[in-house]
Order: structure tokens, then sequence, then C-alpha cells
């Protein structure tokens, strides 16, 4: 991955939706020759375009990351997890906790809930701390490409 694909992930990240036209300037590129670009680091799998929901703009307005410390097979856990819709992802760490999943309630109160009356019940969930976040645009998707 060159400077130049670097910079059109970075106008991706900014508009998915960016027409070719707009992009090749912008990257120092024609249209053409940007299309093809991306569409080599499409073909690589090296890149994904895809939407993105943004959980607050849907109704959420309560966002948490947990941290869950398991007795036992992490990935039993994050498979129940998997079942929720309050639950966005869920990842398997071998750090301080076993795994962590963000999950997304219509407030505050329903957090507090989902944490002790479906997570904690869980099968070998042994621990569960929760790193609340709250209010309008608390997530950026921007990953730094070079």
């Amino acid at each position: 991955m060159d400077e130049i694909d670097r910079a059109i992930l970075r106008e991706l990240q900014t508009d998915g939706r960016i027409a070719y036209a707009d992009l090749g300037p912008k990257v120092g590129l024609s249209a053409s020759a940007a299309r093809q670009r991306l569409q080599r680091l499409l073909d690589s799998r090296a890149v994904q375009v895809v939407g993105v929901t943004d959980p607050m703009a849907m109704g959420g307005q309560a966002m948490a990351l947990l941290g869950i410390g398991v007795d036992g097979d992490p990935r039993v856990v994050a498979d129940a997890l998997a079942e929720r819709p309050e639950v966005v992802y869920s990842v398997l760490t071998s750090g301080g906790f076993d795994l962590f999943a963000e999950v997304v309630t219509p407030g505050p109160k329903d957090l507090l809930d989902f944490v002790n009356d479906v997570v904690r019940p869980i099968d070998g969930v042994r621990q569960v701390q929760s790193f609340p976040y709250f209010g309008i645009h608390t997530h950026r998707f921007l990953w730094d490409v070079g």
C-alpha cells in the first residue's frame, strides 16, 4: 500500500460514497485511475467499503464498552452476547479481560439493567466492568491509514 492508496482510504473514511470524478483529483489521479486503484484494494481484500450505522442516531442514548472476565471458554459468552440486539460487537482479548462487548441501549437505566439482568447471569461470566459513554457523536470510525 503506497501513499496514494492511503490517500484514497482517507477520502473514503470521510465520504464512502464519493464519486470517482471527485476522488481522483483529491488524490492526484484521474477518475479512472482512482477507480482502478480502489478496485485493486477491494480485490486484494485489503479494504472493504461498508455502511456503518450510528447507534446514537438510531435511537440509542447510552453506549458502553463492557470488559468481561470469564471462567471457562469466552467464546461461549461472546456467542450468547451476539444474540442480543444491544450488542454492537464483541471481541476476544488476551489482556485483563477475556472479551469486550460494545453495547447500545435506549438510556442509562437500560444499560444498567442490561449489565445486571442479561450479562452477569450468563454462565461463565465472572466479572463485568462497564465503561459508559453518553451523548451525541461519541463514535469516530476513523483509523489512521498513514
